[in-house]
């Protein structure tokens, strides 16, 4: 009897697709399309029309972009920060364009959704979006960061940036303690949400990645910028905020976009002084303070949006070392601190324009140290609360410009 063959089955070769995403709608307050919004939105729509038109006419279609360097700024101290100059750039579509024009169109276009629908993405969300481009998609985040820098320059002629594109960076920005209230809103009823800095603790409240709805309520005198997360912690756990009568910002290093507009958008509202305290060397000085106040050649196209011309300098000075005898407590300036000083000088028109600047800058190079906020310890722990701010707040119009 012959052996009955065994039944086999092939299966057949599948392909692992994803199932249709089961759409889950997060309640959000609708959208309310204020004059910025109408900007974007006409803007977007001007772009594209105006690539359609020249395609319909067989021109081959041409985006100008400003040109972002320090070579294209100009400053004025009527002004208070970096200006974009006249400088453009031009990209023309071709065979070796092609690619990144349909870029720049297709983030213009998930813009112009977004702020539709009450909406952003992140950088990051951006890159990954484009994934579902075909060969239109980014290989890596630095040329959607770079498209997205480009979009940007182009808004900047309108008087707009990324954040009324609603795309928004990753950092958050800094830390706020002393005497403010924060109006913010709900994302679902759109109704409004006080936030009392005073109430955190030993902690503080963290400005949002967009700030442009906030509004403010304060009795504070004065706003102290602080370099390091450190020093600000000090003044904050031991409340000088409360004896001072202001209002503490954390910048923890080079101050992010975020902190800078929450800054300027207080500083504007409320009328009231920024005083900045950083350390004593050439980074603090010619790239955290100069970036807060008057912006930088590369950011030239959103200076306006982002810096706080009021913004003085308090301190750590170069005469600060000799008046509160802090020489031993110094470091000597590295090569990169006398090129970073050196180039200040040189090629940085903000401080060419300030002769109290020049002077301070060519001291420390003169005496070839630098020294940090914490320095100031070497008198004891609070010094910097019980004499060195008090004393140097007596005498405001020392302040560098």
């Amino acid at each position: 009897m012959a052996k009955k063959k065994k039944k086999t089955t092939r299966k057949a070769a599948t392909t692992m697709v994803p199932a249709k995403a089961k759409t889950t709608t997060v309640k959000r307050a609708a959208a309310d399309i204020g004059p910025l919004d109408t900007k974007t939105l006409k803007l977007i729509e001007r772009t594209a029309e105006r690539v359609k038109s020249s395609i319909e006419k067989r021109v081959l279609p041409e985006l100008k972009f400003p040109v972002r360097a320090l070579s294209n700024v100009k400053y004025q101290k009527k002004v208070g920060y970096f200006e974009l100059g006249s400088g453009r750039k031009s990209r023309a579509l071709s065979v070796n364009t092609v690619k990144n024009f349909a870029q720049t169109l297709r983030l213009m276009s998930i813009s112009k959704d977004m702020v539709e629908n009450n909406d952003f993405a992140t950088k990051r969300e951006a890159y990954y979006v484009s994934k579902n481009w075909g060969e239109c998609k980014f290989s890596e985040q630095s040329e959607s960061d770079a498209v997205m820098d480009d979009i940007e320059a182009l808004a900047s002629l309108d008087g707009l940036s990324r954040e009324q594109l609603r795309y928004f960076p990753e950092e958050h920005g800094g830390s706020v303690a002393g005497e403010l209230t924060v109006i913010d809103r709900d994302t679902e009823t759109g109704l409004p949400i006080r936030i009392d800095c005073t109430g955190f603790g030993t902690g503080s409240y963290s400005i949002p990645h967009s700030v442009e709805h906030l509004k403010f309520e304060t009795k504070a005198e004065f706003v102290i910028v602080i370099e390091t997360g450190g020093m600000f912690q000090r003044l904050n756990n031991h409340k000088f905020w409360k004896s001072g009568n202001c209002i503490l910002i954390e910048m923890g290093g080079v101050p992010t976009r975020a902190t800078r507009r929450f800054v300027r958008l207080l500083a504007d509202s409320k009328k009231i002084p920024v005083y900045c305290f950083v350390d004593c060397d050439p980074y603090g000085i010619a790239n955290i303070y100069r970036t807060l106040k008057v912006g930088s050649g590369n950011a030239a196209h959103i200076n306006r949006f982002f810096c706080v011309p009021q913004a003085q300098f308090l301190g750590v000075t170069p005469q600060d070392i000799i008046d509160f005898k802090l020489e031993d407590a110094t470091h000597p300036l590295q090569p990169v601190d006398i090129k970073r000083a050196k180039d200040a000088l040189k090629n940085d028109p903000f401080f060419q324009a300030h002769k109290p600047w020049i002077k301070a800058i060519n001291q420390m190079l003169k005496m070839g140290q630098r020294a940090e906020q914490q320095a100031l310890a070497k008198w004891g722990l609070n010094f910097v609360i019980e004499e060195y701010l008090p004393r140097k707040l007596a005498n405001k119009k020392s302040f560098l410009p």
